[in-house]
């Protein structure tokens, strides 16, 4: 099993939930999160400096079975992709257990 975070900008959220829901990742946890990026120099568009340092970001995170991995992380970086500095981050760990509170269930078959 693997966990996936994603640091992702907020307008791109609900594009992301699609494709996760599109790739069968339906169960997620998100929340609003900020922090400070890499980007030194401020945006000028039409006159107005911007600072895109402080981009609006969403912090997702959810566990997929081994075999969904690659589906889901590829769903995230397709959705995700602006082409602009500032797109996110995805992270991927191993989890060694999972276990369903209702059920008692083990492993990956608590996750189905």
């Amino acid at each position: 099993m693997k966990k996936i975070e994603a640091i992702i900008r907020k307008e791109k959220f609900e594009e992301i939930r699609k494709a996760l829901h599109e790739a069968d990742i339906d169960f997620l946890s998100w929340w609003d999160a900020k922090g400070h990026g890499t980007e030194k120099q401020p945006r000028i568009f039409r006159g107005v400096a911007y600072d895109v340092s402080n981009i609006e970001r969403i912090n997702l995170s959810f566990v997929v079975r081994d075999i969904n991995m690659e589906k889901a992380v590829n769903a995230v970086i397709k959705s995700a992709y602006t082409g602009e500095s500032g797109d996110g981050r995805i992270f991927v760990s191993s989890i060694e257990q999972s276990i369903r509170i209702r059920t008692g269930e083990r492993g990956s078959e608590s996750l189905k």
